[in-house]
């Protein structure tokens, strides 16, 4: 059993299970077929990246960076409306990944370089710490993300709500994994074989909430943490599903990842939220694939507490975060990559964050 960090970056565990790897990669091969396979989670785009696992696999094995980074996901709408709020001299509070992400016409750090009140936090709950330092200023949290995220995040307003804090609302984007799975895999320019399911996300909805979505299309589903071990391991898993013509959702991720998911991050959520059809940047609308605030929880919502609404943003038609967003391209497929776009002057969203598929090929694979 592996029990240390070492043990998921064992160059001799690498080793052999890449050479595993390869032989089933070429009994595919014989077949005159290619596996085409694509992780949905920023984190796994940058470990790929990371510990070059692209580099070590067969010309046969595709891997392909899916929409898995909730900043890079966030509609340029979205922003819009962050703006508004700011130049109504609310108070923005936010993660710090979101301040240089690109709106239709600025960004929030142009945005407070005019002056405006935008504070970056590393948790939520400094939203409370910002209310009581400003009672008599209203304090927006830019609230987005997965699942994984979601959970914590309604923690923070059943603390609002406990406390009877008044001056804090989110401003949410919440997105949901398994319908954009579903999105992707209907989507007749894409040939997805297999998903290398996100770890972080699982751990909150469980891996029986991807069973559906096999049993509809026949595709299987591995979950794997980040680990350069883990990750091999995870696309074993998947080469022994496709050469053996199965499909079925495998969870190698067990230390943290069960069944059911976490039943009181999921009790939360379903509280505070219900299921709408947001707008994904890049893709479009996926119908129930977001989560917004439910209206008796109104008072906690920013767009409905200012009358801002949320619509859809002005995409920069030169850039072609969509695409690869999509799975369509590689970062490097886009004209602006590492040359006009670039992480000193990002121009969409996946140069922007550290999760985002431009950065981790910027970063490790130019």
């Amino acid at each position: 059993m592996m029990k240390y960090i070492d043990d998921f970056r064992n160059p001799k565990a690498a080793a052999y299970i890449t050479k595993e790897i390869a032989g089933l990669a070429q009994r595919l091969a014989e077949a005159g077929k290619t596996a085409n396979i694509m992780e949905v989670c920023g984190s796994h785009t940058m470990a790929i990246g990371r510990y070059a696992i692209r580099e070590v696999l067969p010309s046969n094995v595709n891997l392909i960076s899916g929409p898995g980074c909730p900043v890079c996901v966030t509609d340029s709408g979205y922003i819009d409306a962050a703006v508004k709020l700011a130049e109504k001299g609310v108070i923005i509070a936010t993660f710090g990944d979101m301040i240089n992400v690109p709106g239709s016409e600025t960004t929030l750090a142009k945005c407070r370089s005019n002056g405006a009140s935008i504070e970056v936090l590393y948790s939520p709950l400094g939203t409370i710490d910002l209310a009581k330092k400003y009672p008599d200023k209203e304090i927006v949290f830019l609230a987005i993300g997965f699942e994984t995220t979601t959970a914590p995040l309604m923690g923070l307003l059943n603390i609002l709500e406990k406390q009877n804090i008044k001056n804090i609302s989110l401003l949410t984007s919440f997105k949901l994994i398994p319908p954009a799975l579903d999105a992707l895999t209907s989507d007749p320019e894409l040939n997805v074989d297999a998903f290398l399911c996100p770890a972080h996300v699982s751990a909150v909805i469980g891996a029986n909430a991807y069973e559906p979505f096999v049993e509809k299309y026949h595709i299987p589903c591995v979950i794997a943490s980040f680990e350069p071990v883990d990750i091999l391991l995870g696309l074993m898993a998947i080469m022994r599903q496709l050469v053996d013509k199965t499909a079925f959702v495998e969870n190698l991720y067990k230390r943290i990842v069960t069944s059911e998911g976490n039943i009181k991050a999921q009790q939360v959520i379903n509280k505070y939220l219900e299921v709408y059809d947001p707008a994904w940047r890049g893709i479009g609308c996926i119908p129930k694939s977001g989560l917004k605030i439910r209206e008796e929880y109104s008072k906690f919502d920013a767009a409905v507490r200012f009358g801002v609404e949320v619509v859809n943003g002005k995409p920069n038609l030169a850039c072609l975060c969509g695409d690869v967003l999509k799975g369509k391209m590689l970062p490097s497929g886009c004209p602006l990559f590492a040359k006009k776009c670039n992480p000193l002057n990002p121009i969409g969203p996946c140069m922007v964050s550290a999760e985002g598929s431009c950065a981790a090929f910027y970063k490790y694979s130019r």
